[in-house]
């Protein structure tokens, strides 16, 4: 079987999208990819999404459900309606460039260690229209020493930074291509996507996962979209409680489940200031964010239950996952033209705020050799 005919499924989940759906699957029709399925799930829309969806109905399978069960209810559910080796996990606000898809196959059959591929995507107005800049939305997500995570370049011009292909940690949710094969392998008690998340940082949680299982995840510039970005830091005060909310919850969440006693301490200090921080400003500021907390406690056991999973499964050692952990974006430069030359090495660039031009390197990090069990692989 050939490259090209490897069926991709791509997964929307959907909810009062009416302002950009069209759009979006119009990109998406427009794929030069030859083997394609789209299934969409609907969560409750009370818009003219589903009235949209009807005018596609020849060319996407639509699942309507009669609530909202959040993105990471939907997406799973759309994804166990796929049947393609690899899954889009696509945001109904996202437009891709018509190479998109076959830019990432490309890519990430170059080793079978590459769990999730990601390309370049830049800012989108609202409706999805084409700003005349070009703004990074996301090239891949970083994670911090205080466990935040980033989406690396959010708001910077696109530019030579962004323009080589490189191992990054994870990909936003809002365009990720996964190999089903790792989204069987991570998958706890069924789910790819927590659903105790609903909505926000399930992508993040995602690639950490992916990560602690030996799964890489490849940046690829030449794979090109829009995405208009509602939710970021300096937006917090714009956005509806129960989002803000859902923030709260899943940040403790996806550490309790994820980071080791190890990793913990060894980032004692930011991860502590960090969480005063966010308790205070519950406290003070953002009353309504107080019930991730009762949230947490009552699903405490559910969450160790999950973490002791994910724990026993886990393929790499904590000091590989700290390397990640830096106050700059941190990528290992690919060599995606022949698959046996592929890169496993990168430089480690000093602690500190991004700052315009190159870094000079500070160490070696060499990716592991680690491949996930075939035992647990269909």
């Amino acid at each position: 079987m050939t490259l090209e005919s490897t069926l991709v499924s791509v997964a929307i989940v959907t909810h009062n999208s009416e302002s950009c759906l069209a759009r979006c699957l119009e990109s998406l029709l427009a794929q030069d990819w030859p083997a394609l399925e789209i299934v969409i799930v609907d969560n409750a829309s009370t818009d003219g999404t589903r009235r949209i969806l009807r005018q596609y109905e020849g060319g996407v399978r639509v699942i309507l459900n009669d609530s909202n069960r959040g993105f990471a209810g939907g997406q799973n559910q759309a994804i166990a309606a796929t049947h393609g080796e690899w899954v889009l996990a696509l945001n109904p606000d996202a437009r891709l460039m018509p190479d998109f898809i076959s830019r990432l196959m490309q890519a990430g059959a170059v080793d079978s260690r590459i769990g999730t591929v990601c390309g370049k995507l830049l800012r989108a107005l609202p409706g999805l229209a084409i700003p005349a800049r070009a703004e990074i939305d996301s090239a891949g997500i970083y994670f911090t020493p205080s466990f935040r995570h980033f989406d690396r370049g959010l708001h910077q011009p696109d530019g030579s930074d962004y323009s080589r292909p490189a191992f990054v940690f994870g990909a936003t949710g809002a365009a990720a291509l996964y190999r089903r094969a790792m989204i069987d392998d991570i998958s706890i008690e069924g789910e790819f996507f927590d659903e105790d998340f609903f909505f926000s940082r399930e992508d993040a949680d995602v690639a950490w996962r992916a990560q602690l299982m030996g799964w890489k995840c490849l940046y690829v510039p030449a794979a090109v979209g829009y995405h208009v970005r509602r939710v970021f830091p300096e937006a917090r005060k714009s956005l509806p409680a129960a989002i803000n909310q859902h923030g709260v919850k899943n940040r403790f969440l996806m550490r309790i489940k994820n980071a080791s006693t190890r990793l913990y301490l060894r980032n004692f200090l930011p991860v502590t200031l960090r969480d005063l921080c966010i308790v205070g400003y519950c406290l003070v500021r953002e009353r309504t964010s107080l019930s991730a907390f009762g949230f947490i406690a009552r699903n405490w056991n559910r969450a160790l239950q999950k973490r002791r999973i994910i724990q026993r499964r886990r393929r790499v050692p904590d000091a590989y996952i700290r390397r990640w952990f830096r106050y700059h974006p941190v990528t290992v430069p690919a060599d995606i033209d022949v698959a046996e030359r592929v890169s496993f090495e990168a430089a480690v660039a000093p602690q500190g705020v991004d700052a315009p031009g190159p870094r000079a390197p500070r160490a070696i990090f060499p990716l592991p050799n680690t491949r996930p069990e075939t035992s647990r692989l269909p």
